[in-house]
């Protein structure tokens, strides 16, 4: 098939090309803007407790403050507000609300703090559009109206809250991007450059698959707004790196093999059709688990993760059809110009490097399987001081963004707590009005609760039917002990309840508890799912129910290696209190899927080895000489592009960028080069059991393709 889909393609290139920039211009010129989504609990399904919270809160209390905006006052000189000084903060509150900013329902004094060096403004803004880009753009102006309205007094203002977080986080969004394409574009443009020494091979990945990314976003931004998808604006950062980095893959797949076939004497664009009929099947296969793995995360219970995984499954399905068809026809146009100015594409080295590893895997396959496996076992301990951190805003951006100076200021003036206080409301199951009698013995034992720093009946609604009281914590919203706390505030509030009343926690704890729970439950389902529909893939390709299993594991054993190296990184090395929640969900996925592309090209050639007539142990060693530099540019090439995440400056980022591209190196030049290729070489033809797919599959009086393969070699091996 695969073969056939060369031949269609090379021999039509300029319609090929003409087809792919139609598709394009469509479209780019009709796609619909792709929404994003900052705010934490639109991530979560309603049926969690804290949702039911916040919309039974809508319901009650419409009318209540909730603050999206945070403005805090301090000195210049950092010491304690003056009378004036406080007149001033008056002042600017006063005329901040009379400016009737765009979504700001109203603004109002807060309480000072206890040492008397900060004050507060709270803003209200329309909670439909929490999180939404125009609350952003609210807080824009609001930071800039503020500023304004305190020159010439003695005052330093900030703005924070969680509208403010959204700004900066959009912000940090845009220079992370900027960086990550920066820094992508220059890996594989200089990687490439070395590698083949072809400046037209260098640059023509990039514009091809820049072409493939408009094609990609477009698709994405229609299936955001058909299906009703969430969007993060993370998800544009990784989104640059999975196009350009698996394209680039796709791309390096064919091109060696391209380069292999014009070696072996094949006529330029026989040799592409060769190509393409030779690993389109790997490039497929590799296509397909990454696109599997991905659309596992829509089983996720989080609005993130459901977004992610459509998201990225189309990316890599777009680059997929263009390896096989956009990237040979513009290839099989330019011919062997391609590597213009350089020779050494028409002859292989001498002494090749991988050369002398695969006669190493050849001759002590056991030493080399139990090494590299040492190594990921080694590197798994680690996990086991695995911490989870929920605290997505922060982790979103650097501290030094003016939300994040905010929120650190308002830990330490006021309780750690109260810039989120956690909520309990209490109501009625027969909708008469509530014992107001029960009120005050209630809150003694919701604020009895371990974690706890106060808690307070703070309304009631009309009818009598809802009370609201306040809880607020000792720690910050996001951390372990807050979310501990939390999980305790709800055992009591449930279980002393009132006859004839029930209660449902809220505020941002308990959303992080719930994240943790949905995270949980994603483990439990999306990690199973992923792994099986992979292996499926794996057995399909390679016919045989004996090497997935192999496979599966050593992949496993890599994302162990991964995890436990980013523990001991970021966590032991670093001091950071936990890694990003959704860390392992990602790593996981990216590091199976991914990683999975370099065992399935490496078995998939050794495959083919094998069926030239080698055994086992001379098929690892060959396999490894030819399909090793393809892998090893590859892995290094997707590891450096992911890699480049971490110039966002910020921590969600940072963490994902390290432990993706340590992932894939692991994937590419321990568990693809070393690990997968001894292991099939030690368990030997029982591998491809109950097929034969390492046979050699000759009939009478015919020729397989692989052995006339074998014509084009000298006695060695070697390709001309």
């Amino acid at each position: 098939m695969f073969r056939r889909i060369g031949a269609a393609v090379v021999r039509h290139p300029v319609w090929t090309i003409v087809a792919w920039l139609i598709a394009a211009v469509a479209i780019v010129a009709t796609a619909p803007g792709l929404p994003s989504n900052s705010d934490e609990s639109s991530f979560l399904p309603k049926s969690y407790e804290s949702i039911k919270a916040a919309d039974l809160q809508q319901k009650a209390f419409p009318s209540a403050f909730t603050p999206s905006a945070i403005a805090l006052y301090q000195r210049t000189d950092g010491g304690r507000l003056t009378a004036a000084d406080q007149k001033d903060v008056a002042r600017i509150t006063t005329e901040l609300g009379a400016k009737k900013i765009d979504q700001v329902q109203k603004v109002v004094p807060g309480p000072p703090s206890k040492d008397g060096r900060y004050a507060m403004t709270l803003v209200q803004m329309d909670s439909k559009s929490a999180g939404q880009p125009v609350q952003a753009d609210a807080a824009r102006t609001l930071r800039e109206d503020v500023r304004q309205l305190a020159k010439g007094t003695h005052l330093d203002v900030r703005l924070g809250g969680s509208a403010a977080q959204a700004l900066d986080q959009q912000d940090s969004s845009k220079r992370g991007q900027a960086l990550i394409g920066f820094g992508t574009f220059a890996i594989i443009l200089v990687t490439l450059l070395i590698i083949f020494r072809a400046p037209i091979l260098a640059v023509l990945p990039l514009v091809l698959i820049g072409l493939v990314s408009a094609v990609a976003n477009g698709l994405i931004a229609y299936a955001t707004k058909v299906f009703g998808l969430q969007a993060n604006s993370s998800i544009s950062s990784i989104l640059i790196v999975v196009l350009f980095g698996v394209g680039t893959d796709y791309f390096l797949f064919l091109m060696f093999r391209y380069r292999e076939r014009l070696r072996a004497g094949d006529e330029p664009k026989e040799a592409m059709i060769n190509a393409v009929g030779r690993v389109g099947e790997a490039i497929a296969s590799a296509a397909g688990a990454v696109i599997i793995a991905f659309l596992a995360l829509v089983l996720s219970t989080l609005g993130f993760l459901k977004q992610m995984g459509p998201a990225l499954a189309i990316a890599v399905a777009a680059t997929l059809v263009a390896g096989l068809t956009l990237i040979p026809a513009v290839v099989s146009l330019i011919g062997p110009k391609v590597f213009w100015p350089s020779k050494s594409w028409q002859k292989e080295p001498e002494n090749a490097r991988f050369a002398a590893l695969g006669r190493a895997v050849r001759r002590r396959p056991a030493l080399t399987a139990v090494a590299s496996g040492l190594v990921l076992l080694a590197l798994s301990a680690g996990t086991l001081g695995y911490k989870a951190t929920f605290d997505l805003a922060s982790g979103s951006m650097p501290k030094t963004k003016e939300s994040m100076v905010v929120q650190d200021r308002m830990q330490k003036a006021y309780s750690a707590g109260a810039a989120a206080p956690t909520d309990v409301y209490l109501s009625s199951t027969d909708g008469k009005p509530l014992d107001k009698n029960a009120f005050a013995g209630y809150a003694r034992k919701l604020g009895a609760v371990d974690g706890v720093a106060s808690a307070r009946m703070s309304q009631l609604n009309k009818d009598g039917t809802t009370a609201d009281f306040t809880v607020t914590l000792k720690y910050e919203a996001s951390t372990d002990r807050a979310i501990e706390a939390v999980q305790g505030v709800r055992d009591v509030a449930h279980a002393d309840a009132p006859a004839g009343t029930e209660a449902l926690v809220g505020g941002m704890s308990a959303i992080y508890k719930d994240i943790d729970t949905a995270v949980n439950h994603d483990y439990r389902t999306v990690f199973p799912v992923a792994a099986v529909l992979i292996m499926v893939i794996l057995g399909l390709l390679l016919r045989s129910v004996v090497a997935p299993w192999y496979l599966m594991a050593s992949v496993g054993l890599g994302f162990g290696a991964t995890l436990g190296a980013t523990v001991w990184i970021f966590q032991k090395g670093e001091g950071h209190s936990g890694l990003m929640f959704m860390l392992p969900v990602i790593m996981y996925l990216f590091v199976v899927a991914i990683g999975t592309d370099y065992n399935i090209l490496m078995i998939a050639r050794l495959r083919e080895e094998a069926r030239e007539g080698r055994d086992p142990r001379e098929a690892a060693g060959m396999a490894l000489r030819h399909a090793g530099p393809t892998v090893a540019a590859a892995g290094f090439i997707l590891a450096a592009t992911f890699a480049t995440m971490m110039l966002a400056g910020n921590s969600l980022l940072t963490e994902m960028g390290f432990a993706v591209s340590f992932g894939i190196a692991i994937a590419a030049f321990v568990m693809a080069m070393f690990f997968t290729p001894s292991l099939t070489a030690l368990i030997g033809h029982a591998a491809w059991w109950p097929g034969h797919g390492d046979r050699a599959q000759q009939a009478a009086g015919t020729v397989p393709a692989q052995a006339a393969d074998m014509d084009d070699r000298d006695p060695a091996g070697r390709g001309r």
